[in-house]
């Protein structure tokens, strides 16, 4: 089940994706779930998967405004360096446990949506990735349990101001619409096994990165398990689980994003995150 969240009519709603159109679900239920992360917070999603199993498309995809498929989770967490090759190519040792920072929510933004090169910035870099969606929270969660606290996956883009990220990871990392995520949500049932997934990041078309999933240092139950261990985490949390090599800064020439760019992360049994890239006003 592919689940999104959106804008239609000037109002923030969320559903299910079918075919090329989505059928709205906050308006049922009773309003007991009004987003995405309320409804998995409530458990709903096993009703979702039913009422829409019999339901047909309220709405084209072409007439809805993606939002992030999480439009205000509690935490954004990321794990750095967890690709070998990522870790080569930036001449960075294996990190002995997962490295992981947290981002802003005003971070994120949605499929089809813009991402905000800072006025400050001329290293405006992209890292492709892919994301989780915990379903059920929980502190100290054993990495062999783990995967039964994820809802979903979703892509991610870790836009990274680099003139800042050299001097500190956090503000680098959390400029205001530089953390696309969408387009959607998919379900676990449809992903069961998210090693073996292929991820691409393309700039206007032009493929810049390109792994298996199965090449984490860290596996997700791993990260989320980790994580877990310096928080509680909680459901609609979003956890992304680090970006291969291709990055622009590490490139020669080095490539940086600018005005009128396209960028996309493309996974398979997910879907492309597509994001244009504008200039801060």
């Amino acid at each position: 089940m592919k689940l999104a969240s959106y804008l239609v009519d000037d109002a923030e709603a969320y559903g299910v994706v079918k075919g090329d159109g989505v059928i709205t679900m906050n308006n049922r239920f009773g309003g007991h779930a009004a987003s995405l992360r309320e409804a998995i917070a409530g458990g709903l999603l096993p009703q979702i998967k039913e009422a829409a199993a019999h339901a047909s498309p309220d709405h084209k995809l072409s007439e809805i405004t993606f939002l992030p498929v999480i439009t205000n989770p509690e935490r954004i967490a990321c794990a750095g360096i967890n690709y070998r090759s990522h870790a080569s190519e930036t001449g960075r040792e294996i990190p002995k446990q997962p490295s992981m920072f947290l981002r802003l929510t005003d971070t994120l933004v949605g499929h089809e949506g813009d991402m905000i090169r800072p006025k400050i910035s001329t290293q405006f870099d992209f890292e492709g990735e892919l994301a989780v969606v915990i379903g059920r929270g929980g502190r100290y969660i054993p990495k062999e349990r783990a995967l039964e606290h994820v809802a979903g996956y979703t892509c991610f883009v870790d836009g990274s101001v680099r003139d800042y990220q050299k001097f500190s990871v956090t503000s680098g990392k959390n400029f205001p619409g530089t953390g696309p995520l969408g387009p959607w949500m998919v379900t676990t049932d449809e992903i069961p096994d998210p090693t073996k997934l292929t991820l691409v990041t393309r700039l206007n078309g032009q493929e810049m990165q390109r792994s298996g999933t199965d090449l984490l240092i860290y596996s997700i139950p791993h990260i989320v398990a980790f994580c877990s261990d310096f928080t509680t985490l909680a459901p609609g949390d979003v956890i992304a689980t680090g970006t291969p090599e291709g990055v622009g800064h590490r490139r020669n020439p080095q490539v940086f994003m600018k005005a009128g760019d396209v960028l996309e992360v493309d996974i398979t049994g997910i879907g492309v995150l597509r994001t244009r890239i504008v200039d801060e006003k």
